[in-house]
Order: structure tokens, then sequence, then C-alpha cells
């Protein structure tokens, strides 16, 4: 069966997946609408011809109506996807469909819409990406002015999605803050809206651009859910809006608060690509279709079916104390431990005593480096790692070189104060001589190093959005032009360094999306790198993102941020869920914890491709109980790691069989190589109850912050 199929007579377009159809159809009056997102129903027969919504007092026929791209004008007072305003000051907007096109050109079957305003030139061209095997549609809208006159948008949203019609939708989504990122928050939707959003100029730690809704009944395992992610790393927006008619509207893109673009003539407007999915066996489906799509087709091509090495970073050992000897003195305990990449964070450039100085001046400090970076380099490669190195490339510090020089390279506003956080403000990438200095000084310090590995950070959010260079019609497009700047800085370097990997960062999980994700191959998830508190952080990452992407660091106990001390085994296993990486201050580490980072280096390189390439199964939340439990199970099955945790425990109470998931049920499987095998069936329907070996009462897993770790191979 064709991905889209096409009815002329009935003016239908059914897009079809696997197990999903989402279908669209065109009204008497050439207004584009929704018919229907769900499981499949993949014939136009199933479908009534497309029918605006019947008359209701105080509401107009069409504002009720599931308009595909509604425009802001008529009586409509729902959330729109355009506002324009037209040369002559009109701001009433009509969109009628005009044409299509179907192709193969985006690496997905692609269908195009064409919209038109029936008296000004300007067209909407909506896109659909069908990704069959993954049951997902990835949409996006190109603005067009064909007029010989200007137009201004301000508002110009990626997409729309309708819920089948009804109440009591409970909207899952990611929130925190700065050192909480991606924790999963639950409500059930009111009529009304919910916004969910980030003005801040990226991605933001404290809302993700991803949604997912249910009727409130789903689980991990059953249960039908819609979800979507925008692929976009500045400020955006996504709106729930519930009607007084059980219509469930979701609504996303660039965030339009002090948004505003100019269209010249010719120009058009292209909004991000907002993917949409559908499963009928609950959040679990839904995140493992997200991750192997991620995989395969989202992460920069280069990198993107390589394991991610084990890495270490060496920014808590030594904070700004960087220098050549006590980086090698490092590098040499890392390289003891397994460790594949050694990466010097901040602190190594020139004036970099604190956080108050140095931002913008990337030249390797001659009183740390005295002969560069190569001896430090050398070294770190003759111990068979690779290097890498830290950047924080959009800001500068007012006390560098670059902001004495070119003080007018920052947002700012000239009758308004500068305002700094972390003493540093953030360098205009709008401008073309800005950021083609921030390409320059990274080029150079790829072209003359041996640097595999780049980690690039943003430590702060925008304030005074101002560019005074900037004609008054663009200065409120910074919001986007700064976003397009650092896809662009990052894509030319990728360009010319391939070879290079690169860790997105903002503050920890400041910057994660499905935009980022395209140039980026990891992220760090978070700079709280308690082991219990990234139990509720990675599982929320896990939810909308590939664990292979999730960076998570074993660090010192206890941790620097809430001074919990953790057992070193919990702190690996934990960090061991996601791409390893390893950031206490290695010279304080006595004999015994050398020899327990070994051994579990040593696992971690067994389980790594299972962990990074599998399928994830959450068992138990650490939200919901005493004990979490996170299985990785490998595409055909025949491997899986269990990772279990305690909690605090209450009463010595027993921890409850967890029962696996994934497994082939007539295949047997051994559990760490030491017991007789057991049938997957009764692992997955009666399932194991986990033990420490070193529980003084007997084997069961008790004890606060207790962890261990099964790896399931089949035997026949």
């Amino acid at each position: 069966m064709s991905s889209v199929i096409h009815s002329e007579e009935k003016r239908i377009w059914v897009l079809n997946t696997r197990k999903m159809s989402y279908a669209i159809g065109v009204a008497e009056d050439s207004s584009l609408l929704n018919l229907y997102w769900g499981s499949k129903l993949d014939d136009p027969r199933y479908y009534v011809p497309p029918e605006i919504a019947s008359f209701v007092p105080f509401e107009s026929p069409i504002g009720r109506s599931n308009e595909e791209y509604p425009a802001w004008g008529g009586i409509r007072y729902a959330e729109p996807c355009l506002k324009a305003e037209f040369h002559d000051g009109v701001r009433d907007c009509l969109l009628q469909f005009e044409s299509y096109a179907e192709d193969n050109a985006h690496g997905g079957h692609h269908l195009a819409l064409n919209l038109k305003d029936p008296f000004y030139r300007l067209r909407v061209k909506l896109h659909y990406e069908i990704f069959d095997e993954y049951d997902l549609i990835r949409r996006w809208a190109e603005v067009i002015n064909d007029a010989t006159d200007p137009m201004k948008l301000e508002q110009s949203l990626s997409a729309i999605w309708y819920l089948p019609r009804g109440r009591d939708w409970r909207l899952t989504h990611l929130a925190g803050r700065w050192g909480g990122e991606t924790r999963i928050e639950q409500e059930v939707l009111a009529p009304g809206k919910k916004v969910i959003e980030s003005r801040r100029g990226n991605t933001s730690h404290q809302a993700n651009p991803f949604f997912l809704v249910d009727k409130g009944g789903a689980n991990q395992s059953t249960g039908e859910v819609w979800f979507g992610c925008i692929a976009w790393s500045g400020s955006w927006k996504i709106v729930a809006e519930q009607t007084p008619y059980e219509q469930l509207r979701v609504a996303g893109g660039i965030n339009d608060f002090d948004f505003s673009w100019h269209m010249a003539p010719g120009e058009k407007f292209v909004t991000p690509r907002f993917l949409g999915g559908y499963s009928e066996s609950g959040f679990g489906s839904a995140s493992r279709e997200l991750h192997r799509f991620q995989r395969d087709k989202v992460l920069p091509k280069g990198f993107a079916r390589q394991l991610r090495p084990i890495l270490y970073n060496s920014w808590e050992a030594t904070g700004f104390n960087v220098d050549e000897k006590g980086q090698m003195k490092l590098a040499n305990i890392a390289a003891s431990l397994g460790v594949e990449l050694f990466v010097v964070d901040d602190g190594w450039f020139k004036g970099r005593e604190n956080d108050q100085a140095g931002l913008g001046d990337w030249v390797e400090d001659p009183k740390k480096f005295p002969s560069g970076f190569k001896p430090l380099i050398d070294h770190v490669n003759s111990l068979g790692m690779m290097f890498g190195l830290w950047v924080e490339p959009e800001m500068v510090n007012p006390n560098s070189g670059l902001y004495k020089m070119h003080p007018d390279w920052v947002y700012h506003f000239p009758t308004r104060p500068r305002s700094e956080m972390r003493n540093q403000l953030i360098l205009n990438i709008c401008e073309g001589r800005a950021r083609e200095y921030v390409f320059k000084s990274l080029d150079r310090l790829l072209t003359e190093n041996n640097i595999q590995f780049i980690k690039w950070d943003m430590n702060r959010h925008f304030s005074e959005p101002g560019w005074p260079q900037a004609p008054r019609e663009n200065q409120r497009e910074i919001w986007v032009r700064h976003v397009e700047a650092v896809y662009e800085i990052v894509d030319r370097l990728r360009s010319r360094h391939p070879d290079v990997l690169f860790e997105c960062c903002s503050g920890g999980g400041g910057r994660i999306d499905l935009g980022a994700m395209e140039r980026f191959d990891q992220f760090w998830t978070s700079d709280n790198t308690d082991a219990f508190d990234r139990l509720f952080i990675q599982e929320g990452f896990s939810l909308a993102y590939a664990p292979k992407t999730m960076v998570a660091w074993v660090t010192d106990s206890p941790n620097w941020l809430t001074n919990r001390s953790i057992p070193l085994e919990y702190r690996f296993h934990v960090a061991m869920m996601g791409t390893l990486g390893i950031g206490g201050d290695l010279t304080k580490w006595n004999e015994r914890d050398m020899e327990v980072a070994k051994r579990l280096v040593s696992i971690y390189k067994r389980i790594q491709p299972i962990v990074q390439e599998g399928d994830l199964y959450r068992l138990l939340s650490p939200r919901q109980g005493d004990v979490s439990a996170v299985e990785y199970v490998t595409n055909d099955a025949r491997e899986a790691v269990l990772f279990v945790f305690t909690h605090l425990q209450r009463f010595r109470t027993p921890p409850p069989r967890i029962r696996l998931a994934g497994l082939t049920p007539e295949w047997r499987y051994s559990i760490n190589s030491t017991e007789p095998g057991i049938y997957g069936k009764a692992l997955m329907g009666h399932g194991i109850t986990p033990k420490l070996a070193s529980s003084s009462l007997d084997r069961s897993m008790t004890g606060d912050l207790q962890s261990t770790l099964y790896h399931l191979v089949k035997t026949q």
C-alpha cells in the first residue's frame, strides 16, 4: 500500500505508515481540513468528504473546523499557525487550497500541499514527510511572498495536530530547571490553553519542545498515545488548546513572542520541522520509535552508527586551574581505567583564571600551555585516547580582548544596561563579522591540533535582544537568525573537520532538541551529576531522546551539588545507562575505587552496543516506588541488560519481582554468565527478584541506594 493515497473524487489524501494514518481533505470552500490522525485507516473510502463544521451561536463554522494550517483572519479565535501583515496594513489572512505534489526528495515519501491567499500574492507550502517504518510524519511550512511589496510575519508555526474529539486528555511533557532538567510532568487538559515554551533564545532547561497526549489510561506498554517533537534550538512554543467543542489542537513552532520577520518581495520563510507520531502500544513504544528514528535519520551521518566513546572530563578535578602537567597526570589515570576520550574543559584559553575573563579569546594560554596543545595531545594520543576540548563560542566576557576591540558585537539596546549573567554577554552572531570570527577561531583550533571532540557550551540565556546595526524592520529576527547562525557555524566546521565528534551543552541540558541533534552527536544532559537525581532526569530524557545521545558522568561523593553520598557502583550503573563519562578527581580515588572503576568500565564496553543501539524499556519508574528498573534489548533480542536501583528503603520492604520485556519467549537466557538459562517467557511473565551478593542478611536487594546490573545472553 502506498504511503500516500489520493482520492481525486473526494479530494482527500491519506498518509499511511505501518500502523498509523493521517488524513487531509479539501472542503467545498477550498479550506484544507484535517480529517483524522490515529490507528491505520488506509483507504479513502473510510472517510466522508471534508465538511466545514455546523453553525453555533457566537462561533464561526470555520473557527470550529480542523483547519490544517489556520491563518489569523475572519471569525477565528483559536491559536493560529500564521499571522501576517501586508504592505497596506491589512492583517487579515485567508488561505485556500491551490495544488499538490508528491516526490521522494526529502528522504521519505513526501507530499506538498500549496495554499494561497485569493487577493494578496502570499503562498504557503505545507510539507509532509512520511516515515513508514517508524510510524512518524515530519511536517513543516514554507511561507512565500510572491508580491512586489514587502510583508511582515508575526507568527509562523510549523504545524497543528488535531486529536480525536473528546475530553479528559492527559498531557505529558518535560520540564524542570538548571540541575533538574527533562523531568516528566503530567496533567489533565482542562478547557482553554496550556502553553509550554521557551522565550529565552535557546531550548532551555525549564521546558522541552516535546509533547505526548493520551486519554489517561496509557502506560509504558499499553494504550493509545500521540506525540511530537519540534526540531528547533531557539525560542519555541507548544500550545495545547482544548475547545468547548471537545476539540483538542496542539500547535507548535517558533515562539511568536517579540518575533517578527520582514519578508522582502520573492523571499520565503521556512519553519522548523515538527515530528509527530502515534502508537497504540503505550509510552515505551513511542520512545523506541523516536530513538530508532533519531539514530537512523536525525543524528549526523558521520558518527550516527558509531558507538560513543567513554570519556573523561577534567572540569571537576581542576576547575579553572588547568595546566599541561596536571592534565597529563589526569590523562595517565584515565587511560588506566579504559577511558577512550580525554576532554579539557573550561580554563585553557588566554586570561581564563576564573569565569570573569577570557571568553571570546580562543587562544591557548601561554602560561598554562607554553608550547600550545601539541605536547598534551601527543601524550593523550600515546595513551590510546582521543583528545577533546570545551568551548563556549557564542559568549564573551567584557574583560576580554575581543570585547575591548568590538563592544558592538553583543546584543544590546543603546539606552539600557548590558545585563551580565555568569559575567558574560552574548555575541551577536547574526552579524557576519562576529559569526566569521567564531568560525575562524574554532577552525584554527581544529586545523592546527589533533582535536577529535568539541564540547560546545552556552551558559546563559538572552537579555536586551537588541541589534542596533540592523534596519528596524529586521531587529526582531534575531531569535531565528541567531539559531540559524549556530547551525551554519557547526555545519561548516563539520564539513571541514568530518572526523570531529561534537557534544551540545547549555549549562547542562539547556539545548536538547531534534534541531541540535541534526548537528551534534550527543548532549550533556545536566550539570547535576548526583546519581539518584539522575534517575529522574534520565527517565524524562529517554521519553523523547535516544540514550545514545545522553552523556552521563560518574563524579565524586559526596556530590558537589546535593551533598549526597552514593556508592561508586551505583554512580557507575546510572551513568552506564547512556554514553558513559567520568568526571571525578581521579587523583583522589583510592585503590578500591580504581579497581571498581576498571571493572565497571570493562563491563560497559561489553554492554555498550546494547545500551547505545538497543531498545529501551522503562520497567519501574523512580517516580512511582522505591525501586527503579530500566532494560535495554538488542534488535535481535539475543542480549539484554537490566539495571535495578533502590531508593530510600522503608521497613525493610522486599523488592518487587521485575518482569522483563522485549525478549523472545521460546529462547533461554543466561544471566551474568553464571546462572542456567531461563526461558524468555518466564523472565517476561514471572520476572526475577533483584539480588545483591553483598547483602548481609540474605541476597535480596535491600538497603538505601543499592544497585545491580544483569547481563542476559541467549543460550539456545
